[in-house]
Parts: C-alpha cells; sequence; structure tokens
C-alpha cells in the first residue's frame, strides 16, 4: 500500500513539472506586441501667434470749446461722417460780436491817441529847438508819444482776441472722421472745463490696433530680424480677428514698437495699421492679432504620440527593440494636433505613435511600419 502511494506521488510531481515547463514555454513563445512608429527628421512649419488687440482711430480728437457760452445750433448727429472743416456747433455769438465791435471802437480810439501825440512832439521839438521850451517838455511829449504807440498795440492785440473768441464760437471738425456721442444739445452752457467733450471726431479711414508682446517675444523677434528697424520692414501681413470670431477681410502692417518695456506687466506696445474703407472697424473695439511666422528645421511629432506626467510632456522611444519612456520639452505654440520638440529628441530616433495608454516603460515592442515625419 505504502510502495503505491509513493509511486503515485512520484508521478503526480513529475506531471506538475511537465505542465509547469510548458507553461513557461508558452509564456516564452508568447509574440512580442507590433506597433507603429516614427523616424524623427527636421521639417518646417508655418505658425502664428495670438494677441489680444484693442481697436482705436487714427485720430479720435476730443472736441472742447475754447469759450464759454449757450450752443445756439448742433449741426451734427452721432455717427454722422464729417470732413475736416465742417461745422459741428455754433456758441452764442452775440456777446463776441459786441466784443469784437468794442476792440474794433478802441482800436480807432488808440489810433487818434497815437496822431495828436505825434503832433504834440512835432511841435515840442520845434519849440525846443526855438529855444522856448525845456528839455523835461520835449522829453515828456515823446513819452506821450510812445505810450499812444502802446496803447494802440494794445487795442490791436485786443481785436485779435476779439476776433478769434468769434471764430470760437462756431467749432468745426479737426479731421476727417465720424462724430462719437452729443452729450450736449441746444440750450446747454458750455465752457473749457467742462467735464465731458462737445463730442469726439474718429478718423476711421484708418485703424490703429494695439497689442502687446512680453518681452521674451519681442527678444525672439529681434534675434530673428536682427533689429527692431529690420523687422518692422520684413514681418509679413497679419492678421485680425474680430470680436464675433469672424477674420477681418483686410489684412494690416504693423507700424511701430514701443522702446519701453513696461515694468509692471513686462510687456511691450506694438502698433499695427488696417484699412478701414468699408467702416467695419470701431475706435474702441477689440480683436485678436494673429502673427505667422516661420519655425525652420524643427523636430514635429503629433500629440497623440503623447503623454503627460504631472504637466510633463513624455514619448515612448524605441531604443533596441524597447520602449523608453522619454521626457521632452515642446514648443509653446501650437495648434492642438502637434508638437515642436525643443529637447529630448534628435533625428534619426524612433517613437511609438500607437498603445501610448496602455504602454509600458521598458515594454520590449516590434516596429510594424515606420511613418516618415510629418510634412505639410
Amino acid at each position: 500500500m505504502k510502495e503505491r502511494l509513493l509511486k503515485t506521488g512520484k508521478w503526480t510531481l513529475l506531471l506538475c513539472c511537465i505542465l509547469t515547463c510548458s507553461c513557461k514555454e508558452q509564456q516564452q513563445q508568447k509574440p512580442t506586441p507590433t506597433y507603429e512608429a516614427m523616424t524623427i527628421e527636421h521639417t518646417n512649419r508655418d505658425l502664428t501667434r495670438k494677441y489680444t488687440a484693442t481697436i482705436k482711430g487714427r485720430q479720435d480728437i476730443s472736441i472742447y470749446p475754447h469759450i464759454a457760452g449757450f450752443i445756439t445750433e448742433l449741426s451734427v448727429n452721432e455717427g454722422s461722417t464729417v470732413k475736416k472743416g465742417d461745422q459741428l456747433f455754433v456758441i452764442d455769438q452775440v456777446p463776441y460780436i459786441a466784443a469784437l465791435n468794442t476792440a474794433k471802437a478802441n482800436i480807432e480810439v488808440a489810433k487818434a491817441n497815437v496822431a495828436t501825440a505825434e503832433l504834440t512832439y512835432k511841435s515840442k521839438k520845434q519849440l525846443f529847438a526855438n529855444n522856448v521850451i525845456s528839455e523835461f517838455d520835449k522829453q515828456l511829449s515823446k513819452n506821450k508819444l510812445l505810450t499812444a504807440k502802446a496803447m494802440l498795440a494794445q487795442a490791436d492785440a485786443a481785436l485779435i482776441n476779439a476776433e478769434n473768441n468769434l471764430s470760437y464760437t462756431v467749432i468745426k471738425a479737426p479731421c476727417n472722421g465720424v462724430v462719437g456721442t452729443l452729450p450736449y444739445r441746444v440750450g446747454s452752457l458750455v465752457s473749457a472745463s467742462i467735464p465731458k467733450p462737445l463730442t469726439t471726431v474718429s478718423d476711421n479711414s484708418e485703424m490703429y490696433v494695439y497689442f502687446s508682446m512680453t518681452e521674451k517675444q519681442l527678444l525672439g523677434m529681434v534675434r530673428e530680424y536682427k533689429s527692431i528697424d529690420t523687422a518692422l520692414v520684413k514681418m509679413p501681413a497679419i492678421e485680425l480677428f474680430l470680436n464675433d470670431g469672424s477674420l477681418y477681410d483686410q489684412k494690416g502692417k504693423i507700424e511701430s514698437i514701443s522702446g519701453i518695456i513696461d515694468q509692471g506687466t513686462g510687456s511691450v506696445s506694438l502698433r499695427a495699421a488696417f484699412a478701414n474703407a468699408g467702416r467695419l472697424l470701431h475706435s474702441g473695439g477689440a480683436g485678436v492679432i494673429n502673427i505667422p511666422y516661420t519655425k525652420d528645421k524643427c523636430i514635429v511629432i503629433p500629440q497623440d504620440a503623447t503623454f503627460e506626467i504631472q504637466d510633463k510632456v513624455f514619448v515612448y522611444k524605441i531604443v533596441d527593440g524597447i520602449a523608453k519612456a522619454t521626457m521632452i520639452a515642446v514648443f509653446p505654440d501650437h495648434d492642438g494636433k502637434e508638437y515642436i520638440v525643443e529637447k529630448g529628441l534628435n533625428v534619426g530616433e524612433s517613437i511609438l505613435l500607437d498603445g501610448i495608454i496602455t504602454m509600458r516603460d521598458g515594454t520590449p515592442v516590434k516596429v510594424k511600419s515606420v511613418q516618415p515625419n510629418l510634412e505639410k
């Protein structure tokens, strides 16, 4: 009985060993998974940078009166298109016409006083030559003549001032443009110290679009074009997206770059000009500027071939048939589909394109097909 049990136990142990070896062989014979990969090459990419922007007229001129008075005539409406020199307002002219007439009368009085003083001085000089009067009397008459001439000069100045004041009663457009709001109407008392302007005239034949870029971006642009002046000449035309998301049908040109960096924001201001023949752009509006640029000889990979861990971007690089998780540094500007790799990959290396979600670092892989670098 004991011998039978011993024999049975031996056969059972032998069977377990055979099954174990068979399982190991099956595991060893499990095929290595195959994946698509991409070989890293250099390529070029056309990119755009986006900047929020504010829109202003070429000239936004606030209209204030030079003089005080009641508005007697309002010659325009809000939103009216005006040309330089067109009449906008008329301020009560009666007191200023009276002041001008007074100034003219004073001129005549001053002229008469000068004529009288000249006659007196000529007479005194003759009397002095005949030893009838003293040097003091002659000099006194000369001084009176000089005083009369000074009074005439003052009267002339008062006349000019009165003429100017009368001309200020008619307020005209300082430039071609569009009239803004009209907070004051006929009968309103206005003066140079009013809190709000009479209106604003915006020259909107060409609009200025203002936006800012960081100091780092400015330095990169200067390095690319060698100088700011060269950049202003050679930079390509830019696009403007309006507040409703539509693309403005005219392209603009960057005209100026501020030479001062705002210490509070660390940014520099730029100004672009856009034609506005259709008057679609309005002063005070907002939009987004798109600046195109080209990045040469860069490494481009699809974003689907990457994964992130704690805001770090990784790819699976294929090294001797093993998938190695490799951290890469990517360019901040991208289109949501591709990354431009700045560090972590070199030309000639290969990365996995699929199986990224389930892949583990150190997994043996077999490349099914190698896709060339993306081209556009």
